[in-house]
């Protein structure tokens, strides 16, 4: 099987979405299940089936994916990833992620959409995409389902009036 890869380490669309990353890990870090490690360092998980491997914004799994030589860790093993759209990824990011991590049975998917300052959480999944999503302002606070079971302050998350049009 040939595996088609994303970049190996990917540069965010703008340097605050790095701060914002950090803010969703260090969130999450005390509501992890039992094992998992959360991270915004580079990865790519492979599906069963799937001829791409993926590499989430941030993702939290098994610490066992992780306890391997490969460069292809098992998307079987992942709770939760967090996509930050960018003009040139938002569509895969609302659309074909949407129904690969759910047809892939992630438990968690939190999509912020950096263009519209928006945060949609996305659980249940099914064989289709997800059956359950909940969408908030940035700013508000959002509720991270099981396996979760939290809430995350999107408080950050927007983009700094500074901002450089690089």
């Amino acid at each position: 099987m040939t595996v088609m890869l994303e970049p190996p380490a990917k540069i965010p669309a703008k340097a605050y979405y790095l701060d914002v990353m950090d803010l969703i890990c260090d969130q999450l870090r005390p509501h992890l299940p039992e094992g998992h490690r959360v991270s915004s360092a580079p990865a790519l998980y492979v599906f069963p089936g799937v001829e791409r491997a993926y590499g989430p914004d941030v993702h939290a799994a098994d610490r066992r994916t992780r306890r391997t030589t490969s460069r292809h860790l098992d998307g079987e093993g992942l709770s939760f990833i967090a996509e930050l759209t960018s003009a040139s990824t938002r569509d895969a990011d609302l659309v074909d992620k949407v129904e690969r991590y759910g047809k892939a049975g992630v438990p968690v998917y939190l999509l912020l959409d950096m263009q519209e300052d928006s945060a949609t959480v996305f659980w249940s999944p099914t064989a289709k995409g997800y059956a359950s999503h909940l969408t908030v302002p940035f700013g508000k606070e959002i509720l991270i389902p099981a396996p979760f079971n939290c809430t995350l302050s999107t408080a950050g998350f927007q983009a700094p009036f500074d901002s450089d049009e690089d």
